[in-house]
């Protein structure tokens, strides 16, 4: 058996533990961003667990996808976990330095990194620490309801509703390769369409994916859209751009997409090319079942799945 990560709690997937055991040979290194900022809506509250409850559903799950044609993601890719960015709950700031510094250390790596937050505040400091650790450009697939683009919440310019508005300034983030993917519903701003045309990225709605008469065609565009002009493309998945029928566990949005569709459009975009990838967003005090976070399991397998079917070609 594995060590645990703390606790009670596993490492994710029957991965082994990377902070007690070498990772040499592993592929994948998933982390935990165990963060929430500034709290948007009343006691809507919690993403701080996703992590850990994440890790404690995944231990139901092997590798094995028939529906991909019979693979087996662990035959192929060897998985480390490598805990939690210790953030600071009272200090923004402080936890943003902490996140970019940790999952710097994951890109130097040179594999393929996987962070569960959190919420989504945490992709800006782990798509800065990309850009400036490997000096590359870099393309974004950000799947979502909403923007997340507002430039600041309360004078908070970190929370979970500015990330891309944070990326948008990064010399580092190609805007025309910067993709708002399954926006959808009224808890967007008015002004969030704005600020994502005037900064040149791209809006592509739920009615967009929903109307396409080829998922597939469709996620192929997308990333082709997402890497033209840069050096790789990194995707950040916020789970309630599922609706809410599929997302107990996430914000209460309806006319999102279903599991089926979000799995393909990830498979799709990782078996392309993908240089890593987040999964935001998740609460399990609203969710009893724990449904979200046993979907975390899924989410991951088919992303890996597409990178196995990326390192073949």
């Amino acid at each position: 058996m594995t060590e645990n990560i703390y606790g009670n709690t596993p490492p994710f997937l029957g991965a082994i533990n990377g902070t007690t055991e070498s990772t040499e040979d592993s592929d994948v290194l998933i982390y935990g961003v165990p963060w929430e900022g500034a709290v948007t809506w009343g006691d809507y509250t919690g993403c701080e667990l996703g992590p850990k409850v994440m890790r404690l559903c995944s231990g139901r799950y092997s590798g094995y996808l028939p529906e991909l044609d019979h693979i087996d993601v662990f035959e192929h890719l060897k998985l480390a976990d490598m805990g939690d960015v210790d953030v600071v709950p009272a200090d923004v700031i402080e936890t943003m330095n902490r996140i970019e510094s940790f999952s710097g250390d994951m890109w130097d790596s040179g594999k393929f990194p996987l962070a569960l937050g959190g919420d989504h505040g945490i992709t800006y400091p782990i798509v800065k620490a990309l850009t400036e650790r490997t000096g590359k450009k870099v393309g974004i697939l950000h799947l979502d309801a909403h923007y997340d683009n507002m430039p600041h919440h309360d004078g908070d310019k970190y929370a979970r509703s500015t990330p891309f508005a944070r990326l948008y300034e990064l010399d580092g983030v190609r805007n025309e390769s910067l993709i708002h993917a399954g926006i959808h519903g009224p808890r967007n701003k008015p002004e969030s369409g704005k600020f994502a045309r005037e900064a040149g990225a791209k809006t592509v709605t739920i009615n967009d994916i929903r109307e396409a008469k080829d998922i597939r065609k469709l996620a192929a565009d997308l990333y082709d859209q997402a890497s033209e002009g840069v050096d790789v493309v990194y995707l950040s998945v916020c789970s309630d751009v599922l609706d809410f029928a599929f997302n107990p566990g996430g914000p209460v949005d309806g006319n999102g997409l279903t599991s089926y569709e979000l799995l393909t459009l990830i498979y799709e975009f990782t078996k392309r090319g993908i240089v890593g990838m987040d999964f935001v967003e998740v609460y399990p005090q609203q969710d009893p079942t724990n449904v979200s976070s046993h979907f975390a399991s899924m989410i991951a397998l088919y992303a890996l799945a597409g990178v196995v079917e990326h390192q073949k070609k």
